[in-house]
């Protein structure tokens, strides 16, 4: 028995191209085209979501780190002692904070001043 493609070629077909709308010329019109460009697509989207954690924490990084350096610790000492106080907070609230609130982030350096010192 033969079976044609026709409809679920076509819907085939169809998801891709949709997937493809906006690419520039062949890419977004001819089948074989779109299809590469979209599995290309996808693999850097896959990639990159990964990257985007890599890139948030280093971002977090750079502002604790400039914070910290504004009142006089650097980045690995503000962190040592923050585990020596038993301060459970992560980078990413230590970076907001030092963002939106600094005195606050202030206080928390103060606490590791003493800390270290002591």
């Amino acid at each position: 028995m033969r079976v044609k493609t026709g409809f679920t070629r076509r819907k085939r077909h169809k998801k891709i191209r949709k997937m493809a709308r906006g690419y520039f010329g062949q890419k977004s019109r001819t089948f074989r085209k779109a299809k590469e460009a979209v599995m290309k697509s996808l693999q850097y989207a896959y990639r990159h979501r990964r990257e985007k954690k890599r890139n948030f924490r280093s971002l977090w990084i750079i502002r604790i780190n400039a914070a910290a350096r504004q009142h006089g610790l650097s980045y690995s000492a503000f962190m040592g002692g923050l585990r020596k106080l038993g301060v459970d907070l992560n980078r990413k609230a230590l970076a907001d904070l030092a963002v939106t609130d600094p005195d606050a982030f202030g206080e928390l350096a103060s606490r590791v001043k003493e800390t270290l010192q002591a």
